[in-house]
């Protein structure tokens, strides 16, 4: 393989990257294969798409935003904690949550020895039998929001991602895939400390 030099300096190959976002529907398994013969994010893939992967999970029962890449180092930074890359959801849990759940969850918790850190919870709808809210997380954790609010004493309903930093989910119809925007994926990159 030959090195290209400019100005006496190697010069890296110019890459380009996919960038796909996908509504995910309950029951479709975030990850590019699946020995069991599930249905992954990767079966619901145009025909000849490029080979992505998902970047981060959101479980088999929840629904909403996955984004979709081969840029690993981006995927890799929005997947770390330490980038505080923010995710939000709609979350229906059963019953209506006290003022104490939200201040533990605005503190931080921890649940069976694991500390999380603290999120944002915001009730958007409530009634005696369920509550509709908006929660902000800023770790995504493998089945963060399920495990906090069992904690709490409320059970997930209904778990949707609408947002990670500044790409939301939109009016895109459940199940489909759309390529990000030149502008989503600055902002992205941008969350990830990336130039």
């Amino acid at each position: 393989m030959d090195t290209v030099l400019v100005d006496g300096r190697p010069v890296e190959p110019a890459l380009n990257w996919t960038y796909l976002m996908m509504n995910k529907p309950v029951g479709v398994l975030t990850s590019v294969g699946d020995d069991r013969g599930r249905e992954t994010v990767t079966d619901r893939l145009p025909d000849r798409a490029p080979r992505v992967f998902p970047v981060g999970r959101l479980d088999l029962d929840s629904r909403g935003l996955v984004l979709l890449t081969d840029d690993g180092e981006l995927a890799g930074r929005l997947m770390h904690p330490r980038y505080h890359v923010e995710k939000e959801y709609r979350v229906v849990v059963a019953g209506r949550p006290e003022e104490d759940a939200f201040r533990r969850l605005s503190e931080g918790m921890v649940v069976r020895g694991e500390r999380f850190a603290p999120s944002e919870a915001l009730v958007l709808e409530s009634s005696p039998g369920e509550t509709r809210l908006s929660m902000v997380l800023r770790e995504g954790r493998k089945r963060e929001v399920r495990r906090l609010w069992q904690a709490l004493g409320h059970r997930v309903l209904d778990l949707q991602r609408v947002r990670i930093d500044g790409l939301e989910l939109g009016d895109l119809e459940e199940g489909q895939v759309r390529s990000l925007r030149a502008a989503e994926v600055a902002r992205l990159k941008a969350a990830a400390g990336l130039p």
